[in-house]
């Protein structure tokens, strides 16, 4: 979803909302907006209002996680790939083709998600590529010391650990706000900023504060929109513990 998008459709609603409120103050009898009336529909205001609030909330908790989690990824995973590349250096030179392919393939990687034009490719690579190609060279070593053996053995594990690391980032791409949550959410606050305009009275003190809700419960949206598309958009993860990595492996 884009988030800019979105936010702009739910903003338009939201204010639709408040100005259709106004239009019933204005149009319906006044035996409809008694003291009664207001008691009841301000309890319901009341009950939207504190539905919309809870699930704004935790969509912002859950979104800023799912974030946090893919940031820390990137940074676990760049780590890796240096220690994996010191214990091929460590190994001797008959791990110089290995290390050049991880290099490569840190390279693709870094193009494909954070391009220095266009848009990210989060596509998955294919299924026999150069990841692929690495771990069957450091299968293929023959080690003829101990320390060689230990070293091939430890390269395997973070190997595949940095594979399943790959296929777990991968997983967790797909956490956008589903369609029929995000209508209903827009609902509710479009029926709760229709009551606010029901018995609101039309002046610039009154616009300017629904236009103030309005822009807030919309950048609430786009907030949790773009925390859960990290890898796009304003506040997409930065690409810079992978750039180091492959500054420091290229050495």
């Amino acid at each position: 979803m884009d988030a800019a998008l979105v936010s702009g459709i739910v903003f338009g609603c939201v204010v639709c909302g408040a100005v259709l409120g106004m239009v019933l103050n204005i149009k319906l009898p006044d035996h409809h907006l008694d003291g009664d009336s207001k008691d009841v529909v301000k309890l319901v205001m009341g009950l939207i209002a504190t539905m919309a609030a809870l699930v704004l909330s935790l969509l912002i908790a859950s979104a800023k996680t799912t974030y946090d989690t893919q940031e820390t990824e990137i940074q676990h995973l760049a780590a890796n790939i240096v220690q994996l590349d010191r214990i091929l250096v460590h190994y001797g030179p008959e791990t110089e083709d290995a290390r050049a392919l991880l290099r490569q393939t840190v390279a693709i990687v870094i193009q494909r998600i954070w391009p220095k034009a266009g848009t990210a490719n989060l596509e998955p690579l294919p299924a026999r590529g150069g990841a692929d190609d690495f771990y069957d060279q450091i299968q293929d070593l023959s080690p003829k010391t101990t320390p060689q053996r230990y070293l091939q053995s430890q390269a395997l594990q973070i190997t595949e650990g940095l594979a399943e690391t790959r296929l777990l980032m991968l997983e967790q791409l797909d956490s956008s706000l589903s369609l029929p949550f995000l209508l209903i959410l827009v609902f509710w606050l479009a029926i709760l900023f229709l009551g606010f305009g029901l018995f609101a009275r039309l002046n610039v003190t009154v616009m300017t504060a629904l236009l103030v809700g309005a822009l807030s419960v919309s950048g609430a949206l786009f907030l949790i929109l773009e925390l859960n598309q990290p890898y796009r958009g304003v506040m997409q993860i930065s690409g810079f513990p992978l750039h180091n990595a492959l500054t420091q492996i290229s050495r």
